[in-house]
């Protein structure tokens, strides 16, 4: 089984991106995990057709098996130990695995109706760079609850 997250964007600031790839590098060492990053779409940032583009750049990344969840502000919230078990059952589904996080526009219809599940980080309004550290930190987070490890304590 293998983890991607898929995401719109860059951290162009630089705050996000060293902690993004210390949690994703650990995370590799426990799981097959691939951070992949699609292009905003500036020209039309702010209209339905940048959420429509960059809809269909996230879905161009996702394999017709892959089982596909999204992070949206109106999906599941789960505490980490809930959000542990739900990744054991993706583990144990031996399905791909791939999370899709939008862009400041959001997420159109098309990859909504392609999602087998819709979960949230936070009620909260999270800056989208953010919202990627804290979805690949409670990844990581979940592999080491499922394994034992201290980390979560």
């Amino acid at each position: 089984m293998r983890l991607r997250l898929i995401a719109v964007g860059r951290d162009r600031s630089g705050l996000y991106a060293p902690a993004v790839e210390e949690y994703a590098g650990r995370l590799a060492r426990q799981a097959r995990f691939e951070l992949v990053e699609v292009p905003e779409a500036r020209k039309h940032a702010g209209t339905p057709r940048a959420r429509d583009e960059e809809g269909e750049a996230l879905l161009a990344k996702v394999g017709p098996r892959d089982r596909v969840v999204v992070l949206d502000e109106r999906g599941e919230e789960l505490a980490s130990v809930a959000f542990a078990a739900r990744v054991g059952r993706w583990i144990e589904g031996a399905q791909d695995v791939a999370l899709l996080m939008g862009g400041s526009d959001g997420l159109s219809d098309a990859v909504r109706a392609r999602a087998k599940e819709t979960l949230a980080l936070s009620r909260l309004t999270l800056a989208h760079r953010l919202a990627r550290l804290v979805l690949v930190e409670q990844l990581y987070r979940a592999m080491t609850i499922l394994r034992g490890e201290p980390y979560h304590k």
